[in-house]
């Protein structure tokens, strides 16, 4: 190996040593001035000051950075290094990812070519960028498991809270149809035996969706059910009205009640709290 190939990796280790240690004084001194970066990087130049740039990000977001050359080769005006990266992505967002507070290490391999004992040009066969975007890939498909565990139980709770069957009332044909406008929603609705033989029919809407809105939906059927069970009056407006407090919290979370009769007296209203 000729001296000037040996003085080829040596400039590539303080290259590298000089990002590691967030330098970027020292790491532009060894940069020529029409420095080509041909890693693919979102929305950066691949010149010299987008190349700083990276470097800046990468220690605003990394503590702990570490790098070890393990192997390097040099041939002509170029080296190749293989290197380890290493530290903790706790210090902020890094190519639009959050931090995680783990620490990673990434086995990559460059490729220098020097010109005038500066960096001209460099290629990267693996990245940071690349195992953070395969960690983001992971952590996209954690939540999308989670959500959709989240609707299996709200679902399983929706249905358990509708009624299962329909009260025969003579004169009247009751075929309720529920579909939710999204894959679980927070309305309901059920059916309320009140005295002198009237029927309460209770419709609400939930605010939210999910888990959180199919609980409330849960809730209010069988606290709707205890009052209408647990009350001599006949209007349903006056068994909602007991309720309304601990039913509705939140002005936002709607039930409406209707009166249903018996057709021969031609009394069919509707009351909404």
């Amino acid at each position: 190996m000729s001296e000037a190939q040996e003085r080829n990796k040596v400039l590539v280790r303080r290259f590298l040593e000089a990002q590691a240690k967030g330098d970027l004084d020292a790491v532009k001194e060894m940069m020529a001035t029409h420095f080509v970066d041909h890693n693919l990087r979102s929305a950066k130049k691949p010149d010299r000051e987008g190349y700083l740039r990276v470097v800046a990000e990468e220690q605003a977001a990394f503590s702990e950075i570490r790098y070890i050359i393990e192997d390097q080769i040099a041939e002509g005006d170029k080296v190749m290094t293989r290197w380890t990266g290493s530290g903790v992505h706790d210090r902020g967002q890094y190519q639009g990812f959050a931090p995680t507070g783990r620490w990673s290490a990434d086995k990559i391999i460059d490729v220098h070519r020097i010109e005038g004992e500066k960096i001209a040009e460099e290629w990267k066969g693996a990245s940071t960028i690349a195992a953070l975007q395969e960690k983001r890939l992971a952590q996209v498909e954690r939540e999308r498991e989670r959500v959709e565990q989240e609707m299996r139980v709200a679902r399983s709770i929706q249905q358990a809270s509708l009624p299962e069957g329909v009260p025969t009332l003579e004169g009247w044909q009751i075929r309720p149809y529920y579909q939710p406008a999204r894959e679980v929603g927070g309305d309901f609705y059920d059916f309320h035996l009140l005295s002198e033989g009237r029927l309460g029919l209770v419709v609400g809407d939930a605010t939210g969706k999910g888990v959180p809105a199919a609980l409330v939906m849960s809730t209010t059927c069988g606290m709707l059910q205890l009052a209408a069970q647990g009350s001599d009056s006949s209007s349903p407006g006056e068994v909602l009205s007991g309720q309304r407090d601990v039913v509705c919290p939140h002005p936002c979370q709607h039930v409406c009640h209707l009166l249903l009769r018996h057709p021969r007296s031609q009394d069919r209203s509707l009351e909404v709290r």
